[in-house]
């Protein structure tokens, strides 16, 4: 997204003492968690909005009939996760945060109609099958000593295929076509997940001690949150029982 992840600081921390190196691990492990305590409370948020957005009559008939309505709050997150991605480099530490948390709570209202469409019980498996997954795949892009940098640029063409193939799918509304798509964006986002983890990690390294911490630890968050949403919905493709 932007630039964020190049903000061009220098760090302050040096890695050459033995002190040095407990700082830094140390500050490592506080910035990761602090990540994965964005990126899963953003999460548990959405799902919590979605599932009483569902539950209600207003939002049963807003995802029913909601005409214009509904394709607000379907596009809404699209726009703000653009904001946030272009203007971090500008903004506010409490200003991305705001950003993310409202982002969460849209999306929330967007992925309501899952409710609608998928049995509880399915939803539920699929959502502890992309839990596994995904802690197993981010936790290998934490841990492994292999360079990942090179598989980015076949995800994020894989990506743009990806997204090419679901807007001819829109007008060609093939069952067949879709499974596809479902198989190539679990695996696609399954890549990112690790991909992503070691790209957040690495970017420790280059904010630490600066201004912009604060504000990587909310994009290494919406990055990873997107990944396990994603995977979640192809996945659903899948796993889901339809009501």
């Amino acid at each position: 997204m932007a630039n964020w992840s190049d903000p061009r600081m220098t760090t302050n921390a040096s890695p050459t003492s033995i002190g040095g190196q407990a700082a830094v691990h140390a500050g490592l492990r506080s910035y990761m968690l602090s990540v994965y305590n964005y990126m899963a409370s953003g999460v548990l948020l959405t799902g919590l909005v979605a599932m009483l957005f569902a539950n209600s009559t207003i939002g049963q008939n807003i995802l029913t009939h909601g005409g214009a309505l509904r394709w607000l709050i379907i596009l809404a997150p699209l726009g703000l996760v653009m904001w946030l991605g272009m203007g971090i480099n500008r903004m506010s530490e409490n200003t991305a945060k705001t950003i993310f948390w409202v982002y969460a709570t849209l999306m929330g209202l967007s992925m309501a109609t899952v409710f609608l469409i998928y049995t509880r019980e399915s939803i539920a498996t699929t959502f502890f099958a992309t839990a596994a997954a995904f802690a197993s795949l981010s936790l290998y892009g934490y841990t492994t000593k292999k360079d990942l940098s090179g598989f980015g640029t076949f995800l994020i063409m894989g990506l743009v295929g990806l997204l090419v193939a679901s807007l001819l799918n829109i007008f060609f509304q093939s069952s067949t076509m879709s499974l596809v798509i479902s198989f190539i964006g679990v695996l696609l986002f399954a890549g990112l997940t690790a991909y992503d983890t070691q790209k957040i990690k690495s970017m420790y390294f280059m904010v630490q001690g600066s201004d912009f911490l604060g504000k990587a630890v909310v994009m290494g968050a919406l990055t990873l949150y997107l990944d396990f949403i994603n995977m979640f919905q192809f996945l659903l493709s899948f796993l889901g029982n339809r009501e």
